[in-house]
């Protein structure tokens, strides 16, 4: 794989879209100017609201959320002044489809969802119908427009949208014709040439992609632009498959050129006129370009528990031992002794026997995957030993062509189960392996208990990721790890038929008429969010959680799964916050609140609360040696947690949100793995302090203090000077917050994007 992607190492021009020109050369044209030439300069050109395009205020064409966000962005929403959905606004129902757990929640939280799409003017897509993001591609995406979703694998870049994924309180700002404010990012080339070979689909590129890319933060919060000679060779659906994935790069958001192929999948969705050629100009210039050879690449695996921890399968299989020792080293590094984690023993007769496969969701469910996947299996059977597989469309429309042109009897002949549209196996609610089992998945994600196993309760069960094609492949042989390109099967290429009546029957399309009179309908789990207090003159923090990871991800910070059904109600959720990482953050984390608590009841209250404390009154003379005018009048009491990297993966506001609800008041990070999970913790009105790689001035129990906090962030000061009370000492280190735009400044000083909104 090593010929297969090259990083340039630098800016480029591209000339006419194929021709290749170092940033030294002459093109007749500046940098700045040909900068202008990128298809993603034009697209956000075409949104941005501010006189200038280095600080940009985007407004999108439409929003989408699913079952587990779009409550609290409602919720929010409405404690902001809600009054009527002000652009289009899709509701689907694809992750808690299921009332595995809490009764009637999840049911509740649906019907809450179509009270709303008739109250305020949106589109309700009932459960089993479609995920998310298949929705978004048959109905709302359009060459050259802009959608914002509440999931982080919003990404419709092979369709010509650009699309990008973030929590809630973003999509809260567009309901409410505020804005999306980034600084203009850079544009990365994609540059794709060849085709690919036999047995090679979507998720292998986007495997090989996230494998180079993802270390190196080559295109993190940047944009991924995919053009050259090679884009042609590929399916629409080939092309989605990949495009989904780039959300495991870090990235901003993609956008590819577009074609006739683009053309042809508008036509068959009726939806022709929102077809147009995207391409670069004559002269573009990227700032980055990465030359993918996609004959090179072949059937690929990310091994648990990264979609970066990528390899060949071939080479997997030729070097079984090693690779798997790497991954029992890296499950030490999450678990501990925690569990026991042994891969060694799916080794029989020098083969890998894997558990289970499953193609599913965004990623895996498309109509080519499926026919594909059908084919490989046609005639073949997985068995009635303990390996099992199950595929999801990712639409009903896509169900029914699998009816009619007979892959889905090809699956269920083979043993396979076939299910409905639903986002589960990706993130823990759905298809959950046995303890130690190892599965296969064309889905998103593999990080650690994503599958649904539970540490804490001694489970642990894992993923790794691979294409449709090889999972049939692997299934056809009865589980022993197998590349489809070892199969001597013929792939056929199959025409898509698509029935616009399935969704015209069942989805609720207000076409956009708010109806005042409607009555939201609240089940018992559906809560409002609490108040929240403005940031205060100085912080007195409590680090309750120290998480040394290389990276932490939303999922550890909120687990997914069956926690999912309590996202309508913040208390509630929050119960959960770091379960599985540091069970013990939740109670440390309420005991520190409760002197906030008794703060905000008054001096009195707080002052009983300090005497009754065996470390507080020791700590507050440390401090007021230093600080003499210390209050609890000006003194806000929080918590917060180090991580090293925090918050890859999804965009889950809870992430943030729980930590908030509990008295979280800040981060401490040496970097913040994604631009989402950093917006995430300024709209809460969370600080996301940074501090330099190296030995920390202050360990997991220790307070700090933070004088005159909010008049820093008032007058934009660069470094934040801290206080850890050790002892009798008090040990001064700084701190920064990054860039922050004027409206992130005031939330924070708000105290969270309701306050800003209340008092704005």
């Amino acid at each position: 794989m090593v010929d297969a992607i090259k990083v340039n190492g630098g800016g480029v021009f591209l000339k006419n879209g194929v021709e290749i020109l170092q940033a030294s050369e002459n093109v007749g044209v500046s940098k700045e100017e040909a900068k202008k030439g990128t298809i993603a300069y034009g697209i956000l050109k075409d949104h941005n609201t501010s006189e200038s395009m280095e600080e940009l205020k985007i407004k999108f064409d439409c929003i989408t959320s699913h079952d587990i966000t779009y409550v609290g962005i409602i919720q929010t929403a409405r404690a902001s002044g809600l009054e009527k959905f002000p652009i289009p606004y899709v509701l689907t129902n694809c992750h808690n489809s299921l009332c595995a757990v809490g009764g009637t929640i999840n049911e509740d939280d649906h019907v809450f969802g179509l009270s709303a799409a008739k109250k305020y003017g949106g589109t309700y897509v009932p459960p089993h119908q479609a995920v998310i993001h298949q929705y978004a591609r048959e109905m709302l995406s359009g060459c050259g427009k802009m959608i914002l979703g509440s999931d982080s694998h919003t990404r419709y870049g092979a369709l010509g949208t650009m699309a990008m994924g973030e929590g809630g309180p973003e999509l809260v700002k567009q309901l409410l014709s505020q804005t999306y404010d980034i600084n203009y990012p850079d544009v990365v080339a994609i540059y794709l040439e060849g085709e690919p070979v036999y047995g090679v689909g979507p998720q292998d590129v986007a495997l090989a992609l996230i494998g180079n890319l993802f270390k190196d933060g080559i295109v993190k919060n940047k944009v991924m632009e995919f053009v050259g000679p090679g884009v042609s060779k590929l399916s629409a659906d080939f092309r989605i498959g990949i495009d989904v994935m780039t959300t495991e790069t870090t990235c901003l958001s993609s956008i590819w050129r577009t074609d006739e192929n683009i053309r042809e999948f508008y036509a068959i969705h009726g939806r022709e006129s929102e077809y147009k050629e995207l391409n670069p100009a004559d002269i573009a210039y990227y700032d980055e370009l990465v030359k993918v050879d996609l004959s090179a690449i072949r059937p690929m695996i990310a091994m648990p528990f990264h979609p970066s921890n990528a390899y060949t399968i071939d080479e997997v299989n030729a070097n079984l031992s090693d690779i798997l020792i790497d991954v029992e080293k890296r499950a030490k590094v999450s678990f501990g002794d925690k569990v026991k984690f042994d891969l060694h023993s799916k080794i029989r007769n020098g083969k890998f026997l894997v558990d289970q496969g499953v193609i599913a969701g965004c990623a895996g469910g498309g109509f080519e995957n499926l026919c594909a996947a059908a084919d490989i299996l046609n005639g073949a059977d997985i068995g009635s030993d303990a390996f099992t597989m199950s595929v999801y469309p990712a639409s009903m429309p896509i169900y029914a062509e699998l009816v009619k042109n007979g892959a889905v009897s090809k699956f269920v002949d083979a043993g396979v189960v076939v299910k409905t549209c639903f986002c589960g196996p990706c993130f823990g609610a759905g298809d959950t392996p046995s303890n130690n089992a190892f599965s296969i998945r064309h889905s998103t994600r593999n990080f650690p208990n994503r599958e649904g196993s539970k540490v804490q309760n001694g489970q642990i069960s894992s993923v790794a990721l691979m294409d449709a094609r090889s999972i049939a492949a692997t299934a056809a042989n009865k589980g022993i790890l197998t590349s489809a390109a070892d199969m001597d099967v013929e792939i056929g290429k199959y025409k898509y038929f698509y029935d616009s009546k399935i969704y015209e029957r069942r989805v609720f399309d207000s076409k956009g008429s708010a109806n005042a009179d409607e009555q939201l309908i609240l089940g018992p789990n559906i809560k409002d969010w609490p108040e929240m207090v403005p940031l205060t003159d100085n912080l007195l923090l409590k680090v309750v959680s120290e998480i040394h990871d290389p990276v932490t991800t939303t999922d550890e910070l909120i687990p997914s799964g069956e926690t999912s059904s309590y996202r309508s109600n913040p208390l509630g959720l929050a119960e959960f916050t770091l379960s599985r990482k540091d069970p013990e953050y939740v109670g440390r984390a309420k005991e520190v609140q409760a002197y906030e608590k008794a703060r905000e009841e008054g001096v009195t209250a707080m002052e009983k609360a300090v005497e009754a404390s065996a470390e507080i009154p020791k700590v507050l003379e440390t401090i007021r040696s230093k600080f003499a005018d210390m209050s609890w009048e000006n003194t806000g009491v929080g918590s917060t947690i180090f991580a090293v990297k925090p918050g890859d993966g999804s965009a889950r506001e809870q992430a943030a949100s729980c930590q908030k609800v509990l008295g979280g008041w800040a981060n401490i990070a040496n970097e913040y793995a994604t631009k989402r999970y950093r917006s995430n913790l300024i709209n809460w009105g969370m600080l996301p302090f940074i501090i330099k790689e190296g030995e920390l001035p202050f360990k997991n129990l220790d307070y700090i203090y933070v004088p005159g906090v909010r008049k820093l962030v008032e007058e934009k000061a660069e470094l934040i000077k801290a206080y850890a009370v050790k002892g009798s000492e008090l040990v001064g280190f700084d701190l920064t917050l990054g860039a922050l735009t004027d409206d992130e400044r005031q939330i924070i000083l708000d105290g969270c994007l309701i306050n800003y909104n209340k008092i704005g």
